[in-house]
């Protein structure tokens, strides 16, 4: 099954992705709310993904992020027992819609409400991260792990998304901030954002908006690669779960040092 999906990403980048990339026509782009983009590339992408994984496990519900955009019911199904195909047709949609990387095609599998497998396809590089629960994370077929050691506070760099963060949150955020080596403003694509934590391009990430499809896929291939990632409150992510807050780092030591020194603002 894990090429098989693999196999879906790629055809759906292939025909509805790369062939509109720096050729996007004005009447593909649309605003589905304030601020938030959508493309023909997304929807035809999510309704190639979705008809495949329908064929692959035909009881499986499938939730995609477009369909959810039309159909907000569709997302407290994940919180329930079914199994769940989720789709994130084009992550980082703004940076595609402007002609400029990165973005990605993210799937995940979801049984009981726990992610049990996940995809993320770079459709430029080519290259797909896979993860499995309890066998690991992989780049094109090779183990990934991600480091084990936990620098000084100083020393550290990583992603703050503040987009979403109340304006109560940043004033408290800032002045700690300085703690920091250097504070990145996140690469708008978490199909990019978690690969750049558990390689060690950067310490950690903060994210607020929780929406499914962009976490699901990443926090495994985290987890399985031995970085953490959870709620602020030190509990497990969960799928459909769409309180704010997820602190993902390198490692557990790194997670704890971030959370206590840095975000030790947050309650």
């Amino acid at each position: 099954m894990i090429d098989k999906v693999e196999a879906l990403m790629r055809d759906a980048a292939a025909r509805a992705i790369l062939p509109r990339f720096r050729a996007l026509q004005r009447h593909e782009i649309e605003e589905k709310s304030p601020g938030e983009l959508v493309t023909a590339a997304d929807r035809e992408a999510e309704h190639i993904i979705a008809a495949g994984l329908k064929a692959l496990r035909p009881a499986a519900l499938v939730v995609g992020e477009e369909a959810a955009a039309l159909d907000p019911g569709l997302l407290p199904k994940l919180l329930g027992e079914d199994e769940v195909w989720l789709i994130d047709p084009l992550d980082g949609t703004a940076h595609f819609a402007a002609g400029r990387e990165p973005f990605a095609v993210m799937v995940a599998l979801v049984r009981h409400r726990e992610t049990v497998l996940s995809w993320m396809l770079d459709p430029v590089a080519g290259t797909i991260r896979v993860a499995e629960r309890g066998a690991g994370a992989f780049a094109d077929g090779a183990r990934v792990r991600a480091a084990s050691d936990c620098p000084p506070i100083q020393e550290m760099r990583g992603a703050i998304l503040k987009r979403f963060l109340a304006p109560e949150d940043r004033a408290r955020l800032e002045p700690r901030e300085k703690m920091l080596k250097e504070v990145l403003p996140g690469l708008m694509c978490a199909g990019r954002e978690y690969p750049a934590v558990v390689a060690g391009e950067q310490h950690f990430a903060l994210f607020q908006r929780m929406l499914p499809w962009d976490h699901a896929p990443g926090v495994l291939f985290a987890e399985e690669a031995g970085a953490a990632a959870r709620r602020l409150d030190g509990s497990a992510y969960v799928p459909g779960d769409l309180r704010p807050g997820l602190l993902v780092a390198q490692n557990n030591q790194v997670w704890r040092l971030v959370r206590e020194t840095v975000l030790a603002c947050f309650p």
